[in-house]
Order: structure tokens, then C-alpha cells, then sequence
């Protein structure tokens, strides 16, 4: 854990930043006592933000299972 004064955080603001990246937490104490957390916020990501999978299958395989599946649930529709 490093604690920096707040002089000394301002002169190196540029370290006390790369540090806070690295170790993912700085505290900052001021004259008072009073002592701050510097944390990275990290970058904000979509939820729609999936990996992709590596698959063995093609354009028109893929076409032609949707359309398959499509087909199926027509006929269940019909049903009510």
C-alpha cells in the first residue's frame, strides 16, 4: 500500500497515476490526516460486448438451420 502526501502527489502526478494503473490502488493524505483513495476507473464496456467463438460452420449452413428452425415455428404458430 503507498500513501503519498498531497504534495508529493501533485509534483509526481504523472507516477502516482501510473502506479495507482499498476497496483490498482494509491492513497493520497493530506496535512490533516485525512486520507483519499486513487483508484482507475477502467474503460467502460457495452454488456452487448460478447466474445466471439471460433466455429467450423458456414454461411449457408447457418442460413439454412435458421430457416429450418424458422419453418418450425411457423407450424407451431398455426397450431392456436
Amino acid at each position: 500500500m503507498q500513501i503519498y502526501s498531497g504534495s508529493e502527489a501533485r509534483r509526481k502526478l504523472g507516477s502516482v497515476l501510473d502506479e495507482a494503473d499498476s497496483i490498482g490502488k494509491v492513497f493520497i493524505r493530506r496535512r490533516d490526516g485525512r486520507t483519499y483513495a486513487l483508484v482507475p476507473q477502467g474503460t467502460p464496456t457495452s454488456p452487448l460486448d460478447i466474445p466471439s467463438i471460433s466455429a467450423n460452420i458456414s454461411t449457408q449452413e447457418i442460413v439454412s438451420l435458421v430457416r429450418q428452425e424458422r419453418g418450425s415455428s411457423r407450424g407451431l404458430k398455426s397450431l392456436g
